[in-house]
């Protein structure tokens, strides 16, 4: 994610986003610098228009935001039948201790 957000801010700060400019961000930042990965990430943003980008990412959770309500919802049945199996082994345990208690009573 270092790389990603090296070239977003050297975007935003008017700069090109070239292999020496993101090493440059990443070593002020105190990330050891991989090469072959600032080699690929400014090869893969060479031809991407970048604000494009940002605009069609800023309004992507949006839309994905009632999907993701979806699995929310689903969760919440789960939650409730916790209970239910906790006050089973509460049950399992009193009836063994009630076993063992007939063994030395």
């Amino acid at each position: 994610m270092e790389y990603i957000y090296a070239a977003l801010l050297l975007h935003n700060a008017g700069k090109d986003v070239t292999e020496e400019n993101v090493t440059a961000v990443l070593n002020a930042a105190g990330v050891a610098v991989q090469d072959a990965r600032v080699k690929a990430l400014v090869a893969a943003l060479e031809d991407v228009n970048i604000e494009e980008a940002i605009s069609k990412a800023a309004i992507a959770p949006v839309a994905a935001a009632p999907a993701a309500a979806a699995p929310a919802a689903a969760a919440a049945p789960a939650a409730e039948e916790e209970p239910e199996e906790e006050s089973k082994k509460e049950e399992e345990e009193e009836s063994g201790m009630a076993g063992l208690g007939a063994l030395f009573g």
